[in-house]
This record gives C-alpha cells, structure tokens and sequence, in this order.
C-alpha cells in the first residue's frame, strides 16, 4: 500500500511539473462564454475553400460569424513548412493591424521558421478587395458607431476577435498541427485583439501583442477622438464589451508586450495598466526607444519568445521588478544566455507621452542584477533594459519619480 501511494503521489508530482512548464495554465480557466463571445468556436473548425498554393502559402476562405443573419466569409492565407515531417507542427495565428490586410509574407515568415501560419484578413476584403461577404470594415466608423445591447454582435471587435477564434479551430483541426502548441501575435490593432483573445481563450500557449493595448478609453489615440464622439451610453457599452483591460486577467500564457516609448496611439500609462493585469509570472515586457510603427513582424525578440513556448527554445532573459534606493535602481536578471550589455532609459518630461524625448545610458551587469545610476533631475520617468548575447533584448517595467523622490 505505502508503495502504491508513493508511486502516486510521484505521478502527481510529474503531472503538475509539467503543467507548470507547458506554458498556459488551461486547467485555471473554466470553458464557455467570455464576454459576448462563445468559446467553443475554438473547438469546431469552420467550413473552408481552399484556394491555390503559391511556394510556402496557400491562400484561403473560411466561415466567419454571421452578420445582420446572413453567411460571412475570411479571407486568410495559411503558411506550411517545405519540409515534411511525420511529427506534430507547433502554429501561430497573425492578426494585422489597422489599414492593414491578410499577409501573404509573414505566413512565409512563420512557415520557413517550421510553423504553420494562419494570417486573416479582418477587414472585410479578400485578395482583391471587399467580399460581398466579408465582416465590417476596419475603419474608425465601424470600430466606434453609437450602438445598443441588441446590436454588440454587430461591432467590427466581436467579428475581429470570433474570426481569430474560429482561426484557431482552424488550425487545430489540421493534422499537421500540434494542438496543443499553438500561440497568437497581433500588430497594433492586433496587438488590441491579441490582447483579448490570450485572455479568453484559454487553449493558447503565447501571446505577442505588438502595440496594442487595453485602458483605451483612459488614454490613447482614441480617447479624446472617435471614442468622445460616441454617446456616452455607447462608449460605455463599447468599453465594457470591447475593451482589453475586461479580459487580461484571464490571461495564462507567456506573455511579451513589446511597445515604443513615442507610440502615438497606445501610451505607456496605458500599456503599463494593461500588462499589470497579466499575473506577473505570464508577463514579459520590452519596450523600445525611438521604435516606429507599422507592420513589423521581423522582430528577433518575438520569434525567440514564440520558440521557448512552443518549441523549447532558449528563452529571453527575464527581467524582475525594479528596487529603488536614492540614488540607483536594479533589477534581478535571470537568463540562460549571458548578457552583452544593459542601460538605463530614461526621460525627464512630463506630459502627452508622444512627445517626450529619452535618453540611454550604460548600466552595470553585477552578477544577477542590473544597476543603474538616477540622473538627478525629476521628475523622471525609466526603464532598465537587458541584451543577450544573441543581440535579443528585453526590459523591466517602467517607474515614475516624482519632485522629491
């Protein structure tokens, strides 16, 4: 008997080590409905048309929700490794941006990495423009239009985010797909949408949201533009249903939110919120001076992240919460490639974020932390940031001092 329970009590040991090391804790999260969105979608693949291959990439279209009671359709295109193999491929869904589209080339950008990649279109066009079929547009007009309890279903959000869930199913379904692998990253308005969808599906095992962010109706782009000129009755509606700071507690992958510090639509103030609302062990931050926005998904740092979640990669250094004195600040650093360099930026202008200038100075590697001298001026907004050295970098959260700090 003492035998049998000690070989239990060791299988129950190796079951929650690997829970812990599989990334999203799925067992944390219960099924069914977040917000106006249903999420057995992710379990039932949607009825496709394959299209035509061209090298890496097939282009294709799938059942999207219905709108106004009639039939939808997804444009997408889905990118396979050359190679084939008789194992299980980890797959990523890529979700665009504003004025953005389905993305032929960073499909390939995922498949020559050896993942299958799904890029949607969630705009309403196919490859040559609108679908007589296709979901609501992407425009300002269709994200922030007046609208009541009845019509949420309508909005341009609950059709982005069900098309990336339906996506999903997609993906599943496909033979070639490790199931259990699969990982999202979204680019500005995407970064938004990633934002949601890592924290209410809890079958992802990674999320990169690239710019966007929750706290929109604090601060951001929109703030004081489309979102003032709703009905305050509708912006409400529109926060509570459509607004990421709703659904990032929910969040149980790794996580990396990568921003620049002048980014004209997603501040730090609110990037800061958001992120905190991701348990600290999920979350990872990286944020950039001077980074420009766009579509880029050619960042060193993403596709790292994306391999030690679902591929067993090396990870980024981890960088832990900042500790202040008078005069320094440090944070612990663990990593499992050494570091090449690491500095303090900072900014001592206050005011709209976007238009504050930064400075960076060298910091000092001590062993398993990183230091770094204040500059005496306040009040002083920093970060400390870490690179490996692969020349991958990633940072801490940022602080605020204020006058007599």
């Amino acid at each position: 008997m003492r035998t049998t329970t000690v070989f239990v009590m060791k299988q129950i040991g190796f079951l929650l080590l690997a829970l812990l090391l599989a990334g999203c804790d799925s067992a944390s999260r219960s099924p069914g409905v977040a917000g106006p969105w249903d999420l057995s979608l992710t379990q039932r693949p949607p009825a496709v048309t394959h299209g035509t291959n061209t090298g890496l990439v097939e282009d294709l279209y799938y059942e999207g929700e219905p709108r106004n009671g009639k039939p939808t359709r997804v444009f997408a295109y889905l990118g396979r490794p050359a190679t084939n193999t008789d194992q299980k491929m980890p797959a990523m869904l890529l979700v665009h941006g504003g004025g953005g589209k389905a993305f032929r080339e960073w499909a390939e950008h995922w498949a020559r990495r050896g993942y299958v990649a799904l890029a949607m279109d969630l705009s309403g066009n196919g490859p040559a423009g609108p679908l007589p079929d296709g979901m609501p547009d992407q425009s300002d007009q269709s994200k922030f239009h007046d609208f009541g309890e009845t019509e949420v279903r309508d909005m341009w959000s609950y059709h982005a985010v069900a098309a990336v869930l339906r996506g999903h199913a997609l993906l599943r379904s496909l033979p070639e797909v490790d199931a259990d692998h699969i990982g999202v990253t979204g680019i500005s308005w995407g970064g938004y949408l990633t934002c949601i969808i890592a924290g209410i599906d809890p079958d992802l095992k990674v999320a990169v949201p690239v710019y966007g962010c929750g706290f929109l109706g604090d601060n951001s782009y929109w703030t004081d533009k489309s979102l003032a000129a709703m009905k305050p009755e509708a912006r409400q509606l529109w926060l509570k249903n459509f607004d990421p700071s709703q659904y990032l507690d929910g969040v149980r992958c790794p996580t990396l939110f990568l921003n620049g510090t002048t980014d004209f639509a997603y501040p730090l103030d609110s990037y800061q919120k958001s992120y905190r609302l991701v348990p600290e062990k999920y979350r990872h931050v990286d944020t950039i001076i001077g980074l420009p926005h766009g579509h880029i998904w050619t960042f060193e740092e993403v596709d790292a992240f994306v391999d030690s979640a679902l591929r067993g990669g090396k990870p980024l250094p981890q960088v832990g919460a900042v500790k202040l004195t008078a005069t320094t600040a440090t944070v612990p650093v663990s990593t499992v490639i050494p570091l090449k360099s690491a500095t303090l930026n900072y900014t001592t202008d206050s005011g709209v974020w976007q238009k504050r200038t930064w400075k960076t100075v060298p910091a000092r590697i001590e062993g398993d932390s990183v230091t770094a001298d204040l500059p005496p001026e306040r009040p002083l907004t920093a970060f400390l940031a870490v690179t490996d050295e692969r020349g991958l970098r990633i940072s801490s959260e940022h602080f605020v001092l204020g006058v007599g700090h």
